[in-house]
């Protein structure tokens, strides 16, 4: 195929790409087809030009990586993926009917999702994370991020520019869809490409402006992008929204509205293409990946850890240790931060293992997005910051969920036991923002032994696990072979006699066995549990223990008492009829010494033996 033959193929591709769209939108009955019209040249020439994938194989690890940042734009990627061979084209017909994988934006269900995108503005930051996925693996794939213009206002956007310009991620290609109108009215910058392109060069980008609807500019764009250089690469890309339609193009008031029946038929007339064009168009392919050695990288146990019983370590640093221990047995763990990696200690792997990993900086989100496209790409990364500072990152948090996206997060000074700095550094909403997130594992432990263990058990978990460490030291309570499973939970205190069961996590978990050892001296015996797995909970052994125990659990939390331990315990026991009395955070809290903090909010030992002889009446 002549270079002529070759863009006249892909224009007329473009135009069979924006017919699939028209039609299975208006089969649906919802979607957005005037923003697929609008980047409809840039997917045929990005598919069928740039593109090196197996379609067959969306699991190769040689494949090129495409995220979908402008998710109401699916229609038009699954039309793509049919026109390459990956599902017979009929199939787009079943476009967001409840039994189809082809979901109004797409998901996991989808093989050939790239990510679960349609929340705007994260698709970059999951590119930068595949991005540097594929440079760890000396993969000489690209990942390719779709972008559309009104998404740019997002902030998350800007800390991923920021960051794929200081790792000089040159496999990095950044398409922005400049088709000048939002949803519910025109974009910011409209069709000023040269602000878009000053931003990017900006933040350290080799950036080129194009006519997104010249098929010659597309292609020279994308092989300018494949030269060497150590910039990432944005093609900015002028663009019309509803493109090849009259009635459609550059026109408002048409954002998320398929065409009906009559309409689309006139759309489709307009877009029809000769008989020998099609024929030209089906000889386009998407090229194979190209050849590479993948690397074989260990993937063993962890060596177990090697703590005394009362010795003192805080949970965060034991959380560094197993990070350490983790990365030697298995290969394929890598860690991101913060700028708080002193604090989380996660600098204990970045003195181990420096190439395996990436500080992140002060944005959160970025963090979270990027470990999600290592995930895409079979890594298992390890995302640590002050718990609290999760919360900014929580949208891309319900993504990653939405995507059963392999992440590990450590959310490090949680509670009041931080002490002086204050509430706005204390976690005190994180269990109850992670227990909303689908499939979640939530870890909480309170010793050395315990958090070496459950690091182990979170990379072995498929999804996400989130752990809680604190930032006091805590005496280890544990042997180091004892065993923590997920789900579980520890009765460390039980006598035939308890009239109270205790739980507790963390700091808590210390309380109260102190608690209980004064609360036995009066006579009074309570069972205590270290509930260190928060979700899944353990519901068997709660109601065991609640009901050998007069129907009573008290539950102890350093976090607010909305969301947390007890809404936990709560929810296992309650159809068991067992009552439970909640001791958690209920105001916001002043800064002060940890020992002052947790006597002020009645979470410390004292406090406990006061709550306990109330909740008995004595």
């Amino acid at each position: 195929m002549t270079r002529t033959e070759q863009i006249e193929a892909l224009k007329a591709k473009a135009q069979i790409l924006r017919s699939h769209s028209i039609r299975s939108t208006t089969e649906a009955g919802s979607g957005h087809p005037t923003t697929c019209l609008s980047a409809a040249d840039l997917m045929s020439a990005l598919f069928f030009y740039a593109f090196r994938y197996d379609v067959p194989n969306p699991d190769n690890p040689r494949n090129d990586h495409l995220v979908l940042s402008k998710g109401h734009a699916s229609p038009l990627q699954y039309a793509a993926w049919a026109e390459a061979g990956a599902f017979p084209v009929d199939h787009l017909m079943t476009l967001r009917k409840v039994d189809s994988d082809l979901e109004g934006h797409a998901t996991p269900r989808f093989r050939w999702y790239g990510a679960a995108t349609g929340s705007l503005g994260q698709g970059l930051s999951i590119s930068v994370g595949v991005a540097l996925a594929l440079r760890l693996s000396g993969s000489p794939a690209t990942s390719y991020c779709f972008m559309g213009d009104g998404e740019s206002a997002e902030g998350s956007v800007w800390e991923a520019a920021a960051l794929a310009s200081y790792y000089q991620l040159s496999n990095l290609t950044l398409i922005l869809d400049v088709n000048r109108l939002g949803q519910s009215q025109a974009t910011m910058l409209q069709h000023d490409l040269k602000t878009y392109s000053d931003r990017f060069r900006a933040f350290g980008w080799r950036v080129i402006e194009i006519d997104g609807h010249d098929m010659n500019q597309i292609v020279d764009a994308l092989d300018t992008a494949k030269l060497p250089n150590e910039q990432p690469t944005a093609i900015i890309a002028r663009t019309f929204k509803g493109r090849g339609v009259s009635f459609l193009e550059d026109k408002e008031g048409w954002h998320g509205k398929p065409l009906p029946t009559d309409l689309a038929q006139q759309a489709v007339a307009e877009l029809a293409v000769s008989q020998e064009q099609k024929a030209l168009s089906a000889q386009l392919k998407v090229a194979p990946p190209a050849e590479f050695s993948v690397p074989s990288l260990p993937a063993g146990a962890m060596e177990p850890p090697a703590y005394t019983q009362g010795q003192q370590v805080a949970t965060r640093e034991a959380y560094g240790d197993a990070l350490v221990a983790l990365g030697r047995a298995n290969g394929r763990v890598i860690a991101l931060d913060g700028d708080v990696k002193n604090s989380t200690y996660s600098e204990k792997f970045y003195k181990a293992f420096p190439d395996r990993f990436v500080e992140c900086f002060i944005a959160e989100q970025n963090m979270v997005g990027a470990a999600i496209g290592l995930a895409h790409r079979g890594w298992v990364p390890f995302a640590s910051t002050f718990a609290a500072f999760f919360s900014r990152a929580y949208d891309f948090i319900r993504m990653a969920g939405i995507a059963h996206a392999n992440i590990k997060l450590c959310g490090s000074h949680c509670g009041v036991s931080i002490g002086e700095d204050g509430a706005s550094q204390m976690a005190l909403e994180d269990l109850a923002m992670m227990r909303a997130i689908p499939n979640a594992v939530i870890l909480y432990p309170s010793d050395a032994v315990s958090t070496y263990k459950l690091v182990e058990a979170m990379a072995a978990y498929q999804g996400i696990a989130f752990m809680r460490s604190s930032r006091p030291k805590t005496p280890v309570l544990y042997a180091n072979n004892e065993a923590f499973p997920i789900g579980g939970c520890k009765v460390l205190r039980s006598s035939a006699q308890d009239r109270l069961t205790l739980v507790g996590a963390g700091v808590t978990l210390h309380a109260a066995l102190e608690a209980s050892e004064r609360l036995a001296q009066d006579g009074i015996q309570v069972r205590v549990i270290d509930l260190y797995s928060v979700k899944p909970v353990d519901q068997t052994t709660l109601v065991r223990c609640g009901r050998e125990t007069n129907g009573l659990i008290m539950t102890v939390e350093d976090h607010y008492v909305e969301g947390g331990i007890g809404e936990a315990v709560t929810v296992a026991v309650n159809e068991a009829g067992i009552r439970v009395h909640r001791v958690a955070i209920r105001e916001i809290p002043r800064a002060g010494k940890p020992e002052e903090l947790l006597a002020l909010y009645g979470i410390d030992a004292d406090g406990i033996v006061k709550e306990v002889r109330a909740a008995l009446g004595l």
